[in-house]
């Protein structure tokens, strides 16, 4: 059962880590030698060479940019696995992520029977102003640009969107009519922040997804509100978070420890070291704190958990993080793309760099969870040199952060068709189409709660749950009753995102999370 679900999960959640891990050097190539300087070389190499009598001389016509990128990525993965060749478009993608904004029209969807409905419509947004609803399908772009049904164009909507004009033509269904509007585009902002609310009366919760340019500010204006609602303790839930911006990490950190105070250094032997201290006393240096991390925390989210477990500030509860001490440079490219070449190396405060060894690389991964780490908190042995921190506490290098509370993955929730469940969209699906077909009764609830409250899914709706999933070829009819829970608490979290966005996710799933409710605990003592 371990295996299969392994085969399914690790692909996504490697690529997750591969790409944002890159982002981490983002903000020292200034602090390094100029990208530039190395494109003034007009040397003709012989693999130039070769690539240019190819393309003059060769039988038949080929593709020397593809060639070429081949080659690259071929060249590069004999150094590490965190240096990469990035597309001019990949790139584009990764400059928006990084800044944390990007410009569109606002809003979120599913493809689901070839229509393409719309999920979420950004506040304030573009389509909010052009009177788009949640509920609507979007039918086809500029007249001709079919982007739902069977002749719909099959290049994705995010791409087609990226190359249209500011000025976007929408045809749109909704109960039965057709109609037209114009969404002009605008700087849209790419929130860090899933959510940020009280968990109880002095507990507050925030979850980051990733370290963007306005992820601090973000983290910071979150921090202000719950601060005016009471808040005492302090829970940073990094599981997922695959890294990103290394400033915005490291201002993070400085909010909780005490001027100069060193947060991370990096090292490389063509950088030399450079050292990232607290500018100033933090806003919350004596905020009792925990942080969640789990597997899938790379990065960015290794610097935060090892510089607040340095220094004895915060309490690591979840499971041991991935693993990922590198650090990125980019360098652009004549042809609009760019290198992430890796240069140097981070350590947390007290020495300790985290990179788990290249050898076997994606497979360490998959390792941890037929080994039972993830199950068992005694087959969880550290890796690397030991350290000790003031206080006394032993913590160690290599192979991710340790969390000093371990709290185990629950594989019984989540047999394969479970897993294929999420996986596969299915089950958001199914969520987000009962929320279309209740819309009415269900925008009665005023906050999550109240929703949940009355949302008692019953055997009727797990036998509509069980025929839409056949379709994707997925059977629940063999699954116990511990996981047929699970599904069905599930989606009563995903029809309160449909309601109240990312956060009513949150506010709902967080209830019956084990990490969650060790956390509280935790605090308690």
């Amino acid at each position: 059962m371990k295996k299969n679900k392994l085969q399914i999960w690790l692909p996504l959640l490697l690529s997750a880590i591969m790409v944002a891990g890159m982002t981490i050097g983002y903000k020292l190539r200034k602090d390094t030698v100029g990208a530039n300087s190395f494109l003034e070389n007009k040397q003709n190499t012989a693999a130039s060479q070769v690539l240019d009598i190819i393309n003059k001389m060769y039988v038949d016509n080929v593709n020397t940019d593809s060639l070429q990128t081949h080659t690259i990525n071929n060249i590069l993965a004999q150094l590490d696995p965190h240096s990469t060749y990035v597309t001019a478009q990949q790139l584009r993608i990764l400059n928006d992520e990084t800044k944390g904004n990007f410009k569109g029209i606002g809003i979120g969807f599913e493809l689901i029977n070839d229509s393409v409905y719309i999920t979420d419509v950004t506040k304030n947004g573009p389509a909010e102003k052009a009177g788009v609803h949640v509920g609507d399908i979007f039918l086809s772009f500029n007249d001709t640009i079919a982007i739902s049904g069977n002749n719909r164009l099959n290049l994705g909507v995010v791409n087609i969107l990226r190359e249209l004009n500011n000025s976007v033509k929408v045809k749109i269904y909704r109960s039965g009519k057709t109609f037209e509007t114009k969404i002009e585009k605008a700087i849209l902002p790419i929130s860090s922040i899933d959510a940020a609310y009280m968990l109880n009366a002095k507990t507050a919760y925030i979850r980051l997804n990733k370290f963007s340019e306005i992820t601090y500010s973000e983290f910071m204006q979150s921090l202000d509100k719950l601060k005016a609602k009471g808040m005492q303790q302090l829970i940073i839930d990094l599981r997922g978070n695959t890294g990103g911006v290394l400033t915005a990490a490291t201002q993070i950190v400085n909010e909780f420890l005490k001027d100069n105070q060193l947060i991370v250094y990096t090292e490389g032997s063509k950088v030399g070291k450079k050292e990232y201290r607290c500018k100033r006393d933090g806003f919350y240096p004596d905020l009792k704190l925990e942080v969640l991390i789990d597997e899938t925390s790379a990065s960015a989210s290794e610097i935060v958990a090892g510089a607040l477990q340095d220094w004895d500030r915060a309490t690591i509860v979840g499971r041991r993080s991935y693993g990922k001490g590198l650090v990125e440079n980019q360098f652009r490219l004549n042809n609009g793309a760019a290198l992430r070449l890796t240069v140097a190396r981070y350590f947390t405060p007290l020495g300790r760099n985290i990179q788990k060894p290249y050898k076997n690389y994606k497979e360490k991964l998959a390792a941890r969870f037929h080994d039972g780490e993830t199950f068992f908190a005694d087959t969880s042995s550290p890796e690397g040199k030991a350290f000790k921190t003031p206080n006394g506490h032993i913590v160690y290098g290599g192979g991710g952060i340790t969390p000093d509370v371990f709290v185990p993955y629950d594989s019984t929730i989540l047999p394969k068709p479970s897993v294929d469940l999420f996986l596969k969209g299915t089950l958001t699906k199914f969520a987000f189409l009962y929320y279309v077909q209740h819309i009415s009764a269900l925008q009665t609830f005023k906050t999550p709660f109240e929703l949940a409250n009355n949302l008692q899914p019953d055997d009727a709706l797990w036998r509509s749950l069980s025929v839409f999933a056949q379709k994707d070829s997925i059977d629940l009819s063999q699954l116990d009753e511990k996981a047929k829970s699970n599904i069905l608490q599930k989606f009563v979290s995903f029809v309160a995102k449909d309601r109240f966005g990312s956060e009513g996710y949150f506010e709902i799933n967080n209830r019956r999370d084990d990490v969650i409710k060790k956390a509280i605990e935790t605090l308690a003592q």
